[in-house]
């Protein structure tokens, strides 16, 4: 079972600062031909919020143009650049979101269950999980208590370190963390908002953010430290699960990079041990 994750796209309307400056659809454009040429293919992609920048109806009407080519099913949730009800409405025909309130729901993709959280909190670059969406969390994890599986959520239920980041956190990670932990079929919570890939332990499990399809930001660790966008490579995560392994969460860069050097070739030794 592979999934991909995608996360922080910041489709603008045409024309816009992410259009001219970001290049935010050029670069979803990418990361759906990357994903479609993967190698094993998909079998979901899990797309973790800031979908669009400005919450407008158009913008999600070209989001899911871009979306469109993608071979894999997608399931969206909301960041803090999105709109609830524009959200809802554009892609009402997924099926999985509820006609009203949070945008919570569940899908069960083969061995999988993937529990969908909605951290939006309206006009506010943080996010919220108060009381009513931590009981619905610990009501849809205690309904399968042996089937493993993964939470995605938009804002990540710790902090970083990156102290402009860490202004807009989620209010609610501790306890967030103590509903988890009572739930150890939980092998992951996935995350974006950090345009990095960052993992830290949370409830007794491992949460992480996806870096953004298209500009991350920098890496600042300083006590004093700024808030800057930085051109590093964007990147997906792909999350594969077995019996025999578990849940293993690889980052798959989006470019070209050229072409690999073969130290092994498949066909010819498979399984040889070598020195790296």
């Amino acid at each position: 079972m592979l999934l991909a994750q995608i996360s922080d796209l910041h489709i603008g309307a045409a024309g816009s600062s992410m259009d001219v400056h970001a290049h935010t659809a050029e670069h979803l454009a990418r990361a759906v031909e990357h994903l479609n040429r993967l190698d094993p293919s998909p079998d979901a992609i899990l797309v973790t919020g800031d979908l669009v920048d400005a919450g407008s109806a158009a913008e999600y009407t070209r989001l899911a143009t871009l979306l469109a080519p993608l071979k894999a099913p997608y399931y969206l949730v909301a960041g803090n650049h999105d709109d609830r009800e524009n959200l809802r409405a554009a892609f009402a025909h997924h099926g999985y979101f509820p006609a009203e309130g949070y945008l919570h729901y569940v899908v069960d993709l083969g061995p999988l269950r993937v529990v969908a959280l909605d951290t939006n909190l309206p006009g506010e670059p943080g996010g919220l999980l108060c009381n009513e969406r931590l009981a619905w969390l610990d009501a849809r994890l205690g309904e399968e208590p042996l089937r493993p599986t993964i939470v995605m959520q938009h804002h990540p239920p710790f902090r970083t370190g990156m102290q402009q980041m860490d202004t807009m956190i989620l209010d609610g990670m501790e306890a967030m963390a103590d509903v988890v932990r009572k739930h150890p079929q939980v092998e992951r919570i996935v995350c974006g908002h950090l345009h990095r890939p960052i993992t830290r332990r949370v409830g007794g499990t491992l949460a992480m953010t996806c870096p953004s399809t298209a500009h991350q930001v920098e890496l600042d660790l300083r006590a004093r430290g700024r808030l800057a966008v930085i051109s590093e490579p964007p990147a997906c995560l792909l999350h594969t699960w077995s019996e025999e392994l578990g849940l293993v969460s690889h980052t798959s860069y989006i470019g070209d990079f050229g072409t690999p050097y073969v130290i092994i070739a498949e066909e010819t030794a498979p399984g040889r041990a070598v020195q790296m």
